[in-house]
């Protein structure tokens, strides 16, 4: 039997998903933008997410063969922009997986903590898209504590769980 597998299109539906519910709570409350945050070395929810959208964005561009945007050009002032750029890099992933690529290909990129590196096309595409997924649960538990609970189950589970299905049966 073969091993169960995601594959990159679940994955980026999964992303796809997330990112849309946290675009629309966040364009109903902009003010978590300013929320305090010391992950990965911002000040800012608002920073937090202008370094998800940049990972992804980079790393996408990478994966196109494009040289990465710098990363402080990369706009967080307002949830427009900061999910501009995510829209952008969703682009360019699909781009690349309508595009016959050999995903075991390593390619050499530079990184802003660790300097140069080299790693699989497909490493550096699930990396980008499963790096948004865990820095979304960190934002998730900042807004919960600043009292705005967002509305909908972001576990993968709920990409295929049907409610009430166990009761059939």
């Amino acid at each position: 039997m073969p091993m169960p597998h995601l594959s990159a299109e679940e994955v980026l539906a999964w992303l796809e998903k997330t990112s849309t519910e946290w675009r629309a709570l966040l364009e109903q409350h902009s003010e978590l933008l300013g929320l305090n945050c010391d992950i990965a070395g911002v000040n800012t929810v608002g920073g937090l997410l202008q370094h998800i959208v940049a990972v992804e964005l980079r790393y996408a561009e990478r994966l196109a063969g494009l040289p990465a945007t710098d990363y402080a050009n990369i706009p967080f002032d307002s949830v427009a922009a900061i999910y501009a750029t995510h829209d952008r890099a969703i682009q360019l992933f699909r781009q690349e997986l309508a595009r016959d690529v050999n995903w075991d290909e390593r390619i050499d990129f530079v990184t802003r903590s660790m300097g140069a590196a080299r790693a699989s096309r497909r490493a550096v595409l699930f990396h980008a898209m499963l790096h948004a997924i865990r820095h979304y649960a960190q934002i998730a538990t900042l807004v919960r504590q600043a009292g705005v609970k967002p509305g909908w189950p972001m576990d993968y589970l709920f990409m295929d769980m049907e409610l009430g299905a166990a009761e059939k049966h």
